[in-house]
């Protein structure tokens, strides 16, 4: 019945930062930046998604780190990031490219890895020159650019006005999660993870669920229920892979299919069998091989393009 908002043991308990900074919104909103790894090494930027914090990225901070710079940082309302007044795509874009330039020197490009509502602000930061300069490949993880709801799967009818209104409703619902219980973890499982997810997994995500306040979790599910980013793909060129899970019941794989073919420069798609929604927890080998692969091939090659 305990609160914690993370584990504390295990693979998916997060390691301590090497050190930790604020970053400042566009509209004075700060958000909690935390920093792994060697300030020398290669860059990657980690975005988590709706209702999450940094301590869902715990196994790929904990494995990158190793031998990449990992910067992490808590959405507005998440984790130790203070709620704010504002809740739209403008404002995830705001904080992404304040998180950037905090964190990154003046023309230095990381790889960006969002989840969910993470890979949104990716989307949505596309168009925006401080996102070209500090932005060397992306990675959009179980995420989608419009049409959430009406696609989502949590609801099990038919597709129509009934399922998407029922699932707005759930979705969008104010009520306490409450603590962190044997039925919660069964809800939680069977709404956002795959049907074979291990018991210590559906743990781990429960606990950062079911610390996101409920004010919040509702004010950015508005958001996500109105999303509408499809014309922002075009703006997103750097090389981006995609990865969905076929068994995800919030952002359908289709999602991830869509985005593979609407994407300028998609550089490849990842559909993991038997996974959910939450990815980077249920399948973390494939979450990090990911960005491990687009350090190689993209980041190391812009960081010696820039050195004299």
């Amino acid at each position: 019945m305990s609160r914690l908002t993370h584990v504390i043991s295990g693979p998916y308990a997060p390691p301590a930062a090497r050190r930790e900074l604020v970053a400042a919104s566009a509209d004075g909103s700060r958000l909690h930046v935390e920093v792994h790894g060697e300030e020398e090494a290669p860059a990657v930027v980690l975005a988590h998604g709706w209702t999450c914090s940094t301590a869902f990225w715990a196994a790929q901070i904990r494995e990158l780190a190793t031998d990449h710079r990992v910067i992490a940082y808590d959405q507005r309302g998440h984790g130790r990031s203070p709620a704010a007044r504002a809740h739209s795509t403008t404002a995830l874009a705001d904080d992404l490219v304040a998180v950037l330039g905090a964190a990154l020197a003046p023309g230095e490009r990381a790889v960006l890895a969002g989840h969910s509502m993470g890979g949104m602000t990716i989307m949505a930061a596309a168009g925006r020159p401080e996102f070209a300069e500090h932005t060397a490949a992306a990675l959009l993880c179980s995420t989608g650019s419009s049409g959430l709801v009406a696609q989502a799967l949590v609801v099990p009818l038919r597709a129509g006005r009934a399922r998407t209104r029922i699932t707005g409703a759930v979705l969008g619902s104010r009520a306490p999660l409450g603590p962190v219980t044997p039925i919660a973890r069964t809800v939680l499982k069977y709404a956002t993870m795959g049907p074979g997810s291990a018991p210590d997994r559906v743990e781990a995500c429960a606990r950062i669920v079911h610390a996101c306040p409920s004010a919040v979790r509702h004010a950015w599910s508005e958001v996500l229920a109105g999303l509408d980013l499809d014309a922002n793909l075009a703006a997103l060129t750097v090389p981006t892979a995609v990865i969905g899970g076929t068994s995800d019941r919030l952002t359908p794989v289709a999602h991830a299919r869509a985005l593979a073919a609407a994407l300028p420069h998609c550089v490849g798609l990842t559909e993991l069998t038997g996974m959910g929604h939450m990815t980077p927890i249920e399948a973390p080998e494939a979450v990090t091989g990911a960005v491990r692969e687009l350090t190689a091939r993209y980041l190391d090659t812009t960081q010696k393009e820039k050195t004299p």
